[in-house]
């Protein structure tokens, strides 16, 4: 033991430690590179150390990890019952492959697990005891026991929904008796889960490999069955880390002395080491302080040398630094386009961040005066110069010269590839009474222009929050630029500015809206309609529909598909008629292509582009009701083409009443040559009376309210004379709209014809007339059911049509069959990958 001075001070205590001369040992941790410069210390003046004994704190990453192994439990489970011979394969060569182990077949292998469970159970027990971790090992016996009645629980649940195809995948290919998950693997894996990590107990560490060479061999003589062991690892894991996270995990850093034996290696002669106990008593997650350049959840000493200088001494640990980590993995996830930093360890993350600040130094900016890096056991230490240390800025009195300094230091810093990555109020300091940005841990150099923009947009949207944003844009312009304002503008969104300056008092949800359409005064008038904002967010509007009409297309096919009627239907069709029920199905996105291409400028209508938007608006229909899908693609597909909000809405609005109006003239036009008029009791009576009077007492009663009536008057209704001019400029055009006429003309005869073909398969001969008719009227009337694509409702309205004409039942529901497949389910895919080709073209 040295001649240091220390003293221990209990955690949570915020007093100020008074010294105690007794020499107390606080971190016994040595280290083995630091006995030289342990010698030279008590060579030298005596240190004296204020410091807080290591405590437990609780591992962010064992909760990720809980649900990663719960993830992987309900995949196996749902692979193992669907997938049945993949796993009894697996099981089946694993079984052939260990013919040489036949002998243990003859050993009584319950004995043996015993026997495992016992000898991995007292060996680590022992070692745990021996270290007086009496916590550890009462919370790791807990797990044990959970493990154990956890998956016997499981096992009486999937026994009680007993499931043949499950219940024959958990249990082994040669077993017999009821299904019942091994709890071997739950309850040692929780067990050892908590009594770790493997890495600094080498108990734990030949307990998991006991572990998987027994589960290997119980596997190969058919004992257990691949899936139950999988799920009873799983369920052990998750036992075990919840139970670690709920207690905490030891850290295995440097405190002490330890500090003082690392900062040697670079120089420094500690005498005086104080812990700044107020430190760790900040609220959050994610502890900061200007001291040390915002390192998030460190510990931080003032520190003395033997020549009198002080510093500041940062110590960031393996643990406290996982809770920062996976904020960055959340932040990769959350943007898209937008580089992101990922220093797993607490040492590349201050590693990345002396180096962050040595660059700024070395492109003329004032930064934090750091003075070297060290590193030992589970911490990473970053000493700074007392002079130099940022101190607060008074954010609430700003005035346009430190503005135009903070926007002129985030623009050097731009100049030479430095970006920022989190801007919040935090972040504006003063460094010897100079205007600075702080907080670099989690930027990066050599970055790139989105980056860039979005920096820019959080110190705008930032001091917006904090003063007027007349004087901040007015500040902006002067030393950014009109062009660099106006580039700026599809960056403002909300996902670009961090929760920190989205808290302060002068934010609102306003006041992004203001900020962009302040920005969008710089953007020349002939590019303003055609600026969309930029897609940094990976979870937006788009990608949040893009993903429920997946997932509902999902739904759909597996809940409505019936693939036994379907293939019997098909199997019994003439393949001839079949085939040109799907070349009609082609024709009809042909003649749908038409009719908007019909109302498009020549120089901005593509053919084949057109067709692909046509096929995407078909896979849509899977997911949303008759009409909505293609509504929507169309009028994305013309704002993409260049098309003005308004302009593209008319021309979407156009196609869909030509459409529409076309269908219901040849419904009257047939109706007269058919005769048919058996279909008016299918009609439900004031339908559309209703529906126009639920919106009119809606529109009254808005327009009773005078705040309201003022909304609608200043900002709709000037729209909505904005779109009947266009809408009005758009039907005046003889040529286009003759062009659009034929377009849906061919739309609804080749859907007619499709269904006619599909009754001609099945031998069914009729009038191609009145079998359009009555398919237009039946379709019609079964796609206003608010189902994805009429699903329901357009089969029992077909079959019920036909079958009232004459039609035997069994071949109306066939020829509805075939229809379906033509002209819905084979549109699935190909409607997908035109739609995959649109969004890579940048066009839906």
């Amino acid at each position: 033991m040295t001649d240091e001075t220390r003293t221990c001070v209990p955690a949570g205590n915020t007093d100020t430690p008074k010294p105690v001369h007794e020499p107390i040992e606080v971190t016994p941790m040595p280290n083995e590179n630091s006995v030289g410069a342990n010698e030279t210390l008590k060579k030298k003046q005596p240190a004296h150390i204020v410091d807080v004994a290591p405590q437990r704190a609780r591992n962010a990453n064992d909760l990720l990890h809980a649900l990663g192994a719960l993830v992987l439990a309900i995949s196996v489970i749902i692979f193992a019952t669907y997938m049945r011979g993949i796993t009894s394969g697996v099981e089946h060569d694993a079984q052939s492959a260990g013919q040489v182990l036949t002998w243990l077949m003859y050993l009584p292998v319950s004995i043996l697990q015993q026997f495992l469970s016992f000898a991995i159970v007292i060996s680590v027990l022992i070692h745990l005891i021996i270290n007086r971790e009496w916590l550890q090992s009462a919370v790791s016996v807990v797990a044990l026991f959970s493990g154990y009645a956890l998956i016997l629980g499981l096992s009486f649940v999937l026994a009680y929904i007993g499931l043949p195809t499950l219940l024959a995948a958990l249990q082994s290919t040669e077993g017999s008796g009821p299904a019942m998950l091994p709890d071997f693997y739950a309850g040692i894996g929780a067990f050892l889960t908590v009594a770790g990590p493997k890495r600094s107990r080498s108990s734990v560490k030949w307990g998991w490999n006991t572990l998987l060479i027994a589960a290997a061999v119980f596997v190969i003589v058919s004992l257990h069955s691949v899936a139950g062991v999988i799920v009873s690892f799983a369920v052990g894991r998750i036992i075990g880390l919840v139970l670690r996270f709920a207690m905490g995990t030891q850290t295995r850093g440097l405190w002490g002395t330890g500090v003082i034996q690392a900062t040697h290696g670079i120089g420094l002669n500690i005498t005086e080491l104080r812990r700044r106990m107020d430190a760790d008593n900040e609220p959050g997650v994610l502890k900061t302080r200007l001291d040390d350049d915002l390192i998030e959840n460190s510990r931080i000493y003032d520190a003395k040398d033997e020549h009198g200088q002080h510093y500041i001494i940062s110590v960031l640990d393996s643990l406290p630094h996982a809770a920062g980590y996976l904020n960055q993995i959340w932040q990769g996830l959350r943007f898209t386009g937008v580089s992101m930093r990922h220093d797993r360890s607490a040492k590349a993350a201050i590693h990345h961040h002396y180096a962050m600040l040595l660059g700024l130094t070395s492109c003329g900016l004032t930064a934090p005066n750091a003075y070297g890096v060290a590193d030992g056991e589970e911490s990473s230490i970053l000493v700074f110069n007392v002079t130099g240390t940022p101190t607060i800025s008074n954010c609430a009195n700003l005035d346009t010269d430190s503005m135009h300094r903070y926007m002129d230091y985030l623009a050097q810093a731009h100049q030479r590839g430095y970006s920022h990555h989190r801007i919040t109020p935090d972040t504006l300091a003063l460094i010897n009474g100079e205007p600075v940005i702080v907080g670099w841990q989690n930027g990066d150099y050599a970055s790139g222009s989105t980056n860039i923009a979005i920096d820019k947009v959080q110190l705008l949207v930032l001091l917006c929050s904090l003063t007027d944003p007349d004087l901040v844009i007015q500040t902006a312009l002067k030393t950014w630029g009109a062009e660099t304002l106006a580039y700026l503008a599809p960056f403002v969104q909300k996902v670009a500015v961090p929760s920190a300056t989205r808290s302060l008092p002068g934010w609102n949800k306003q006041l992004l809206d203001d900020v962009r359409n302040r920005l969008n005064a710089f953007v020349p008038d002939e590019e303003i309609e055609t600026t969309e904002p930029v897609t940094i967010a990976r979870f937006n509007v788009k990608s949040f529909v893009s993903i429920t009409l997946l997932i509902v297309a999902v739904a759909v096919i597996f809940t409505q598909l019936r693939p036994n009627d379907v293939i019997n239907a098909v199997r019994h069709a003439n393949i001839f008629w079949a085939l040109a029920c799907l070349f009609l199905s082609m024709l009809a996105w042909c003649g749908s292509a038409i009719t908007l291409g019909g109302f498009m400028d020549k120089d901005k209508r593509n053919w084949f582009d057109l067709f692909c938007s046509q096929a995407a608006a078909g896979f849509t229909a899977v997911s949303m009701p008759a009409g909505v899908g293609p509504a929507f693609v169309n009028l994305q597909f013309l704002r993409k083409n260049g098309y003005k909000n308004t302009k593209a809405t008319a021309v979407m609005s156009v196609t869909w009443a030509v459409q529409g109006l076309t269908t219901i003239i040849l419904l009257l036009i047939m109706g007269l040559f058919t005769g048919r008029n058996m279909f008016s009791d299918m009609v439900p009576t004031n339908t559309l009376v209703v529906v126009i009077g639920a919106i009119a007492l809606v529109l009254c009663l808005c327009m009773a309210v005078p705040q309201i009536r003022k909304l609608i008057v200043e900002k709709y209704l000037p729209l909505l004379r904005s779109y009947a001019h266009q809408l009005v400029e758009v039907l005046s055009q003889p040529q286009k709209l003759t062009a659009a006429i034929a377009g849906a003309l061919i739309l609804n005869i080749a859907t007619g014809l499709g269904f006619w073909t599909a009754l001609m398969a099945f031998g069914a001969h009729s009038n191609p007339l009145e079998t359009t008719f009555v398919f237009l009227l039946a379709n019609t009337l079964g796609s206003a059911m608010p189902t994805p694509g009429g699903l329901g409702a357009v089969e029992a309205a077909l079959t019920f049509a036909f079958t009232s004409i004459g039609v035997p039942p069994a071949v109306a529901l066939s020829a509805t069959l075939v229809y379906r497949v033509g002209f819905y389910w084979l549109r699935i895919p190909i409607g997908a990958l035109a739609m995959k080709r649109l969004d890579n073209h940048n066009l839906l």
